[in-house]
């Protein structure tokens, strides 16, 4: 039995190293696994995207309590600093190789996230043809990337929790402040319109400068702080979903009380997912005087 396989199966905790089958051996990630007791194979998974800070351990864990409460299978992938250093190699999705050309979208980071779950399928661990897809912080600007570039074949719906600043689902502007010159096409952006996208934004995400929160110009015009740049990233999607005559398919959630935690996020993520709602306002109290942060 290889040691996914064995992680996969049994209950708990455990870190595998994975090595894609695109990337190779020079670009090695680590499976943060967690399999709630009462996990069966029918049951959902959910695929978690870290932070800047690269800590899929840590993002693997906030997501135990929710785990346990509806008995799913949790597996963040995590791609180090050492192995994808910098934004352009984990938010920006390695797009670009070192001399700025585009490389194939097989090579994208984007594209490992799939990839895991078909590993996770083959594994025997689950039955589903789909998971669910959460990223926070710099994980959701990876997620609501993936969504624009990627065929999102292999997940049914998807949560961006606080990203920094947003791709807009436009060609018009370069990727990454839009998706163009990378290959992206007009379908690519009906499906990513139509795709059921949640975007979660903590009231208490205001900070308007520090050195998590992207600051060039391109992320500055979409908005002061993530809060507001969250409303301004849907809001184009509207205008643009019009101007093509396509449905946009996204919903914004306003979380009150909680700014930029990782933690927290993660667990109404949870709620909203498996008890379509966000927590109850005493729970969401408990969460805002925990705040924890987390990148």
């Amino acid at each position: 039995m290889s040691d996914l396989k064995k992680a996969l199966a049994t209950p708990g905790r455990s870190s595998v190293a994975y090595t894609d089958p695109v990337l190779g051996a020079d670009r090695p990630l680590t499976l943060e696994i967690y399999r709630a007791p009462g996990y069966v194979p029918g049951n959902a998974v959910v695929m978690v995207q870290h932070g800047m800070g690269r800590n899929g351990g840590e993002y693997r864990d906030f997501w135990i309590e929710p785990a346990d409460r509806h008995n799913l299978l949790i597996v963040a992938t995590t791609f180090s600093d050492a192995a994808f250093p910098g934004p352009e190699n984990y938010n920006n999705g390695m797009v670009r190789d070192a001399d700025g050309k585009v490389r194939g979208r097989d090579a994208w980071g984007y594209a490992v996230i799939a990839r895991v779950f078909h590993a996770v399928r083959d594994a025997g661990a689950t039955t589903r043809t789909k998971a669910h897809l959460f990223g926070h912080s710099a994980g959701g600007q990876f997620v609501h990337r993936l969504l624009g570039i990627e065929d999102s074949a292999s997940f049914e719906t998807a949560i961006a929790g606080n990203p920094g600043w947003y791709s807009l689902p436009t060609l018009d502007r370069p990727f990454p402040e839009g998706l163009g010159g990378i290959g992206v096409t007009d379908a690519d952006i009906d499906r990513l319109l139509s795709f059921p996208l949640t975007i979660l934004a903590g009231d208490q995400d205001i900070e308007t400068s520090g050195p998590s929160l992207p600051a060039q110009p391109e992320a500055v015009a979409q908005g002061p702080h993530r809060f507001a740049r969250a409303h301004n990233y849907l809001a184009f999607g509207q205008r643009e979903a019009v101007k093509r005559g396509v449905i946009c398919n996204w919903r914004l959630l306003v979380v009150p009380g909680i700014g930029h935690d990782g933690d927290a996020m993660s667990k109404v993520a949870g709620s909203v997912w498996f008890e379509a709602r966000l927590p109850e306002p005493a729970r969401l109290q408990a969460l805002a005087e925990k705040q924890d942060s987390a990148l």
